[in-house]
């Protein structure tokens, strides 16, 4: 156990370091830092200022107020921008970049641990700023809901969160694993990750009812903050699903990245590289 606890203190000195490196190598350059997160601050706001202007006029979406569409809004974006903070060196742009460039291959000669230095090869610090917005988003979900909010449900929303996070990164390490044999990024991914998150951010009800189960029992994104979210406004889960179905997403998220590295390991062991 001693060992254990030792073995990962050392790679997490390692993956700060990494982190530290990125850091100040963002930082020399403020300007263009602040002027980044900027347009990415302005790129979600303005997705989510259409939401909010447009949808008082029709006074709902599919029964659901504005607060309660901020709830699962916020937390699909919430967690989407923490998990690319930490695994934006999974995302297939990136990850293909360095596939064509040689440089995944001085991954594999280094003296560490391959998925640390991927963990730590891109940490972009222009999405911190999205966290805040995000945090808002949610913040006012949580104060316009008909609901008296308890410890419970605090610990709810933080596996909705847990769980959202370990599933758009395990999507991202497939997608990365895929340029192992097809180089460039596959655009069919993106439909999963950035689609399957525009996705979960509104009702799942409003969707045709075979979209609706594909992402239900297909790839289960409905289980990570639909299902939660529709226990905690009170109302039933369709399908005639058990309310336990509510309270799955600390399990389902860590499945699915635990399936996607079990892929990249695969993806690994046939990397032959591009002989640049």
């Amino acid at each position: 156990m001693g060992r254990w606890v030792a073995s990962a203190g050392h790679l997490g000195r390692l993956y700060l370091r990494l982190l530290g490196a990125q850091v100040r190598s963002q930082g020399a350059y403020r300007g263009a830092l602040v002027l980044d997160a900027l347009g990415t601050l302005l790129i979600t706001a303005a997705e989510f200022a259409a939401l909010a202007l447009v949808l008082p006029r029709f006074g709902g979406l599919g029964g659901w107020t504005l607060g309660e569409i901020c709830l699962l809004y916020g937390l699909a974006e919430l967690s989407f921008v923490l998990m690319d903070l930490l695994f934006g060196g999974f995302d297939a742009p990136n990850l293909s970049a360095h596939v064509r460039a040689g440089t995944f291959s001085t991954f594999l000669l280094r003296p560490v641990p391959l998925v640390v230095q991927v963990f730590g090869s891109d940490f972009a610090l222009r999405r911190v700023a999205r966290i805040g917005l995000a945090g808002a988003i949610l913040a006012y979900g949580l104060a316009h809901t008909a609901h008296a909010w308890t410890a419970a449900d605090a610990g709810l929303l933080l596996g909705c969160v847990l769980g959202l996070i370990c599933f758009f990164g395990g999507l991202f390490v497939v997608g990365g694993t895929l340029t192992f044999w097809t180089v460039d990024s596959v655009e069919a991914m993106n439909v999963l990750t950035y689609g399957g998150r525009t996705l979960i951010s509104y009702p799942m009800g409003i969707y045709g009812e075979a979209l609706r189960k594909t992402f239900t029992y297909l790839i289960p994104a409905a289980f990570l903050s639909y299902f939660p979210v529709l226990h905690l406004l009170g109302r039933p889960l369709p399908d005639g699903l058990p309310p336990a179905a509510a309270f799955l997403s600390p399990l389902v998220g860590p499945t699915v990245l635990a399936l996607a590295f079990a892929f990249w390991r695969v993806g690994v062991r046939r990397y032959q590289g591009t002989g640049t």
